[in-house]
């Protein structure tokens, strides 16, 4: 008889808290699945049926799928800061984990995981057999390769930030050719969830030079044939890799995949789609409200909404005046109409916020009332702050994120009355993330994370040089939220994690740099012969089996 797999002795506790209705079935099974146990047995003592998936008889082989989105240049993995050519390359190179729609954390390229009591030792089981496209069998070296990466500094992926805080280099072990233990400085529950943040993808330590379009060598389900900047991307079918299909034949049921960049405008994109010319608009970072607006109710199109926890940050370098005065961002922060905002910006497609960096969607949210709009206030915070007659600020925005430069014009009118005078700065998308860390005054998108620790720490602290981490765009940080965060790293029990949250929050709140309107839905568009595709909240694709069930000629 087999040795059963240890169960995490936080698991137990875990049900008991389900049991007593403090945690729901769905934060059991998320929770239950980060401390290593499966989803399918997660799923089974949460008293629910675990998702059902296509029958082979169903499933057609074959044909191309056509997606618009933008090509980006692309180098070094590690040092990406948008969806969008993740969703191309991740379809080439894999991660060690998938957190799927609901915000499970599955093993992908692990067998499986396992966490020391303390949550302090992590240890990672890999799975054998997997071999990258070139031919090279997957194992422990690349995995410690690929974290090296993460960590360096010189690198400056945001993944530093992420991981950074509770492991360095020193703590990574190799056990054996599959095995890789991680020994932590301090308690994490997340590592599983961090493993899947989209720059931390499993290089070929063997042929990555850090240029991945010039090697491209992953485990995914398909390679890549052509990559042109702006242009296009063309993927095509492997025929060994490593899963196999629901008819039991090797993975993925498509030929191949093109990416083609039509602009950055929506309108052409829409145009495509009608037109039977593309199979899916990206809308990873995109806004994606014309498109919902255009194609809502067209038959031959299926747009499917998810929640999240995206937003459009807008977001003040506090090192930068006048934003260093925490009155005068609270001023600009009392100048949103959070309702109007939504309603004007969004069609009312979300949820409202709080300007703390933390959503409803996340466990350890703690829900605090949303501020109202109060132009008098901001005034007389203005007033203490030294600018009694006003003052003139100049606002970054994207041009093709309609709904963010909605915003920022709803933002304008509205900030009027206080005394500031907003000056839309607005500019192509590209060169708003050519130079996102370094304006004075901006709205940034941000994406989805499954857990409120995730994004906060990649945003919100400085690393252990004392430097904001590298995606800390507004140079804020405070000690005592920082203590707070690094303490909630650690709490498993998802009460005490929220009385944790309730204090960050409001720590965020009253002097933070960043204001958040609202949370916004995001969409899936693809036409009716796309089956099996899943909308994620951060609009990731990974489409091994996805399948199409007419051919075009």
């Amino acid at each position: 008889m087999e040795k059963k797999d240890r169960i995490h002795p936080l698991i137990p506790e875990l049900k008991s808290m389900m049991e007593k209705g403090s945690v729901t079935r769905r934060d059991f099974i998320r929770y239950s699945a980060l401390l290593g146990l499966s989803a399918t047995a997660a799923y089974q003592l949460a008293g629910l049926a675990f998702p059902a998936t296509a029958h082979a008889a169903n499933i057609k082989r074959g044909g191309t799928m056509r997606i618009a989105t933008g090509i980006q240049k692309v180098t070094h993995p590690a040092q990406f800061s948008w969806v969008e050519p993740t969703n191309i390359l991740r379809q080439v190179a894999e991660y060690l984990t998938y957190t799927d729609k609901d915000n499970i954390t599955h093993p992908y390229l692990l067998q499986k995981w396992d966490a020391s009591d303390d949550l302090k030792t992590w240890t990672l089981t890999l799975r054998q057999g997997i071999k990258f496209n070139n031919g090279d069998e997957f194992n422990a070296d690349d995995v410690i390769f690929s974290m090296n990466q993460w960590l360096n500094k010189d690198v400056g992926s945001s993944l530093l930030g992420m991981m950074g805080g509770y492991l360095d280099a020193g703590g990574i072990e190799k056990v054996d050719d599959h095995t890789v233990r991680l020994n932590l400085k301090k308690s994490e529950i997340a590592v599983p969830e961090h493993l899947f943040h989209y720059p931390a993808m499993v290089l070929n330590h063997r042929t990555f030079e850090g240029d991945f379009i010039k090697a491209p060598h992953g485990t995914g389900p398909y390679t890549l044939e052509v990559y042109k900047e702006s242009e296009r991307a063309v993927l095509k079918r492997r025929t060994d890799y490593w899963q196999k299909g629901a008819d039991g034949d090797p993975l993925p049921y498509m030929d191949g995949m093109e990416f083609v960049d039509m602009g950055d405008e929506m309108s052409p994109r829409i145009a495509a789609i009608q037109a039977g010319e593309i199979d899916m608009i990206d809308l990873a970072t995109t806004g994606g409200t014309s498109a919902y607006k255009a194609l809502k109710d067209d038959k031959r199109v299926q747009v499917k909404p998810i929640g999240t926890a995206q937003a459009r940050v807008l977001r003040m370098r506090v090192d930068l005046k006048p934003w260093d005065d925490n009155r005068v961002r609270m001023a600009l922060k009392l100048c949103q109409h959070r309702e109007k905002i939504l309603g004007l910006a969004y069609f009312g497609q979300g949820l409202l916020a709080q300007d703390f960096h933390v959503a409803p969607v996340h466990p350890e949210y703690c829900n605090k009332p949303i501020p109202k709009y109060d132009p008098q206030k901001a005034k007389q915070l203005l007033k203490e702050a030294g600018y009694p007659n006003g003052l003139k600020v100049n606002l970054a925005v994207g041009s093709e994120w309609t709904d963010v430069v909605r915003y920022a014009e709803i933002l304008k009118q509205d900030a009027a009355p206080a005394g500031f005078n907003v000056v839309l700065q607005t500019m192509p998308t590209s060169q708003y993330w050519e130079k996102w860390t370094e304006v004075d005054l901006g709205v940034t998108p941000w994406t989805h994370r499954p857990l409120g620790t995730m994004v906060l720490n990649l945003a919100y602290i400085n690393g252990a040089d004392g430097k904001p981490v590298p995606w800390n765009e507004t140079n804020w940080a405070d000690p005592e939220f920082s203590k707070l965060l690094e303490e909630a790293n650690g709490t498993l029990n998802v009460d005490d994690r929220r009385k944790i949250f309730c204090k960050l929050e409001q720590i965020q709140w009253d002097r933070g740099s960043i204001g958040i309107a609202w949370w916004q839905n995001n969409w899936q568009v693809v036409t009716n012969r796309v089956q099996d595709s899943q909308p994620h909240p951060t609009g990731y694709m990974l489409f091994n089996k996805v399948w199409l069930s007419k051919m075009k000629s």
